[in-house]
Parts: structure tokens; C-alpha cells; sequence
């Protein structure tokens, strides 16, 4: 007769009934000794000796008296990488169960929460074909929420705070709570301070518990820039974080996008598809690039998620056609991304901008190349492009392979040679050739000067459309129409305008 002890990655370590398990890995609960299970207070009470992963634990002051207790804190001393220290251990636990059976190997709370070794150990096991058994525990996460007064269910999500101290922004949606665990030294607050601050305002109000499941249990509630101040941090912290407003996630902000789609949604989006769409995504992205323009936060913040609709809604379209989804989308231009910036993702040293740049080239080439296209560098840019715009793209892709002028002293003597091209052609053909090259060599003036020449011309226009509404206004007030003044008169009040005081 066989009893089944564990079911773990689609395999199951079993034992023969009255036949003791190779290895027995045991939770000793969130602390207090009260919280061990009646199956770990039997185990412990029947053992000589148990190794432990470490005895940085309130529940090991008050194991049964006797019992010879060995633990694994020297490999921490002796290993930099947690990680490392992890695969000691396994290897450890393994190698002394081969001869020390059963072993009794211990942790803190439950063996599978937020602990590495047990699966490590599991893993190791099966391949040597030792036998193990599983004894759960209470996890700090019950009494940590117990503390708080709060049911995780049905979207807190738990976090080590290791991961997000080694990343830069929030792995989690923000309008969901979150625990951080291990948040065990000022040191490790402040770094995690740094990265949720990318997302959560400074002032938001977080919980930090300590010492969760034992009678020394504390809770702070401290805005998130005091994180690193608290003198309570230990090896027992966790951060418990609020969620941001509703809505502040992009989970949330596709079901509402989805929501529009669906039967139950807006008949007017329901009805729309990539081709209907299309003057909306065009018109979005100029009154982003206005808002830019105009160097206002509160509107770009506005127009940025205008414009960030029209990509949500032809990813969520795209879906329901079954050509991608918003994932597919997001994991294109990530693997992109990660590819091709191998001096930081890779091993790659690029000093400086400008290799970084031919290095871009060479990569993208590449990718033509292994994906069996024949297009040039120039025809991945959309003819749909403003042509000022299109102009300068086609520009900086010839100069990122040595196609361009020594200096800017050349660039500039181009425009006066192709002024008088101009002056010297009659055909009208030939003049909307020569003003084109014109106009093409202003906007490689501009990109010489690291001036967006479409930016600078919707300047121009802007200015030309203030001050020509000066000289209506003028002519308003003075109850005359425009055709009745001079042009030295309207030349007086355009340069009347330019005087005037801006701000």
C-alpha cells in the first residue's frame, strides 16, 4: 500500500506506509512556537536532531529540549549570491540525507512560501531517488494579515523585495495591494523606496510589519519616503502597500478598452475598425506633439493618453480579428529593444552615442537580413510621414553609415547654391524640384543643429498666426477691414507685436 505525500511539477514522491522518508522538510510556522502544526510538533518531539536553514527564528528558543539543532548560516558567510547559497544548501541536504536518513531539514513558516530549498531539494531528490515528505506550516502571511485586518483574496499581490530592489520599476499593477516580503535592512527599504517611487507618490501612506506571528509584532503606518527610516526593519519586515486610485493600471485600462468592444459596450466603438481609426491615431499623435510644443505637462499627460486609446483600441481590435494581441505587442518591442542594446542588456562596450547608433544600424541590417527582406535603410520610413519630417529620418539614417557633411560650414553653403538653382530656372517643373531640394537642405541645417525642423515650422506658423491676429484685432478696434490698411501699416503693427512683452 502507497500513500502519496507530495504532488509537485507533475511527479509525486511517495513511501511505502510505516516506512520513514529519506528526507523530511518541515515548516516550523511564522514564529511563535504555539503556531507549529500537531504533524511538526510530533515530528520534532520524536527527532534527535533537525538541521536547520537557519536559526535566526523565534521558533527555535522553544523546540523540545535536547533536540541537537545544526543549521546552514555558515554558507550565507560564505557566499555573496543568495541564489548560490541556495544551491549549497540543496546540495548539502542531499548529500547528508545519503547517509543521515531520515533528515529532518527545517525552515521558517511554510516550505513553499517564500522559500527557495524545498523545491531545490525536492528536484535534487528525485534525481538521487530519495523518498520525501512534506510537513506544512503556517506562513507569515497569516498573521500578517490578520494583523492588518485584511483577506488577501482576491488580488493582493506578494513580492520579494530582492526582485524589485534589482529592477526599475513596479513588476505589479499599482490599483492592486501588494506585499513586499524581505524587507529585511534599511538598506534593502531604501532601494525599494527608489523603485516604487517610480509609480506611488512620496507621501503615500504604506504598513510596514514586523515580526508578524510572534508577540513582538509591530505595524507602522508611515508615509512610502520614510520606508528606510524605521528602526524596527529585521529579518521578519514586510511592506504592505495600498493600491493608487482605480483605473491606474494598464490591466485596468484594457477591460475598460475591452468593455467598449463588447456586446454590453459603446455601439459607436464596437463599429470601428483599423481603417476607421486611422484619422483619429493621426490626428491624436499632432495634438501630443502640440503639447509637447508647448511645453505643458497637464496637456501631455492628457493627449498621451488619447493617444495611448488609439493604440489600446487597435491592439484590442487586432484580438478579436485573432491577428495579436496588446501582449504580443508589448513582448515585440521588448525582445527589440533587448537586442538591440547589447551594451546594456549583453557584454558589448559602446563608448558613446554615436557607436551606439551604428551599432543599432547593423543590428537592424542584420534582422533584415535573417528575416529574408531586400528593403534599404531608407524604406522602413512611412511615406505617410510629414515630408519635413520624412526628410530629417532619411538624413540621420544616411548619416549613421558616413553619408553626410564634414561640418556644418558645407551644410550651410548648400542653401544659397540651391537659392540660385532656383533663381536660374523657368520651367515650372524644375522650380518644384529646386524648392524641394531647398527646402531639404534647410531641414539638414536644422538637424546639424539638433533642431526638429517640423517642431521649428509649427513654431513659425504659430508665431505668424499670433501676430497676423494682432493686426485684426488692431483693425477690429479700429473698425477697419483688413483690405483698407497698408501694408506698411499691418508691417508696423506685425513689428509692433514682436516687441511686446511675452510670458
Amino acid at each position: 500500500m502507497f500513500s502519496v505525500l507530495l504532488f509537485d511539477k507533475g511527479w509525486a514522491f511517495m513511501k511505502m506506509d510505516n516506512q520513514q522518508p529519506d528526507i523530511i522538510i518541515l515548516g516550523l510556522g511564522p514564529g511563535n512556537p504555539d503556531y507549529l502544526t500537531v504533524r511538526a510538533a510530533e515530528v520534532l518531539t520524536a527527532s534527535e536532531e533537525i538541521y536547520l536553514r537557519t536559526e535566526q527564528h523565534p521558533t527555535v528558543d522553544g523546540l523540545p529540549e535536547g533536540l541537537i539543532t545544526h543549521s546552514f548560516d555558515w554558507i550565507y558567510e560564505e557566499e555573496d549570491d543568495f541564489q548560490a547559497v541556495y544551491q549549497r544548501i540543496a546540495a548539502e541536504v542531499i548529500s547528508l540525507a545519503q547517509s543521515h536518513s531520515p533528515l529532518i531539514y527545517a525552515v521558517p513558516g511554510d516550505p513553499f512560501i517564500a522559500e527557495d530549498t524545498p523545491a531545490l531539494i525536492l528536484e535534487r531528490a528525485r534525481q538521487a531517488g530519495l523518498s520525501v515528505e512534506v510537513i506544512h506550516g503556517v506562513s507569515f502571511l497569516e498573521p500578517t494579515f490578520a494583523a492588518l485586518e485584511d483577506d488577501p483574496l482576491p488580488q493582493v499581490t506578494v513580492v520579494d523585495a530582492l526582485e524589485l530592489t534589482s529592477i526599475h520599476y513596479p513588476s505589479f499593477p499599482p490599483d492592486q495591494p501588494a506585499l513586499i516580503v524581505q524587507v529585511y535592512s534599511p538598506h534593502i527599504a531604501s532601494d525599494l523606496k527608489l523603485t516604487l517611487m517610480a509609480v506611488y507618490p512620496n507621501d503615500h501612506l504604506v504598513s510596514l510589519i514586523h515580526e508578524a506571528g510572534t508577540p513582538e509584532i509591530k505595524i507602522e503606518n508611515i508615509p512610502l519616503y520614510e520606508l528606510d527610516r524605521s528602526p524596527w526593519i529585521g529579518n521578519r519586515t514586510a511592506l504592505y502597500l495600498p493600491p493608487l486610485a482605480k483605473g491606474s493600471s494598464i490591466e485596468s485600462f484594457l477591460e475598460i478598452v475591452a468593455h467598449l468592444r463588447a456586446p454590453e459596450g459603446c455601439p459607436w466603438d464596437r463599429e470601428q475598425d483599423h481603417q476607421s481609426l486611422r484619422p483619429n491615431l493621426l490626428e491624436e499623435a499632432y495634438e501630443a506633439l502640440e503639447a509637447i510644443d508647448k511645453d505643458d505637462p497637464a496637456s501631455m499627460q492628457e493627449e498621451f493618453g488619447d493617444l495611448l486609446l488609439q493604440i489600446v483600441l487597435h491592439a484590442q481590435i487586432a484580438s478579436e480579428y485573432g491577428e495579436f494581441t496588446l501582449s504580443d505587442v508589448i513582448r515585440g518591442i521588448y525582445t527589440k529593444l533587448i537586442q538591440r542594446h547589447p551594451h546594456v542588456f549583453g557584454d558589448l562596450d559602446l563608448g558613446e552615442a554615436g557607436a551606439v547608433i551604428k551599432n543599432w544600424e547593423a543590428i537592424k541590417a542584420q534582422e533584415r537580413q535573417e528575416n529574408g527582406e531586400e528593403k534599404g535603410m531608407l524604406d522602413g520610413v512611412p511615406g505617410s510621414l510629414p515630408a519635413l519630417t520624412q526628410a530629417e529620418t532619411y538624413q540621420n539614417r544616411a548619416a549613421r553609415v558616413g553619408f553626410d557633411w564634414e561640418n556644418l560650414e558645407g551644410v550651410l553653403a548648400k542653401i544659397p547654391e540651391e537659392i540660385d538653382e532656383l533663381r536660374d530656372c523657368e520651367d515650372g517643373i524644375r522650380q518644384i524640384q529646386e524648392i524641394g531640394d531647398l527646402l531639404f537642405s534647410v531641414v539638414n541645417v536644422a538637424r546639424w543643429l539638433r533642431v526638429d525642423a517640423e517642431s521649428a515650422l509649427r513654431g513659425a506658423n504659430q508665431r505668424f498666426k499670433e501676430r497676423f491676429a494682432y493686426i485684426e484685432e488692431k483693425a477690429r478696434a479700429e473698425r477697419r477691414e483688413l483690405s483698407e490698411m497698408s501694408l506698411e501699416e499691418m508691417d508696423a503693427l506685425w513689428e509692433e507685436y514682436k516687441d511686446l512683452p511675452k510670458g
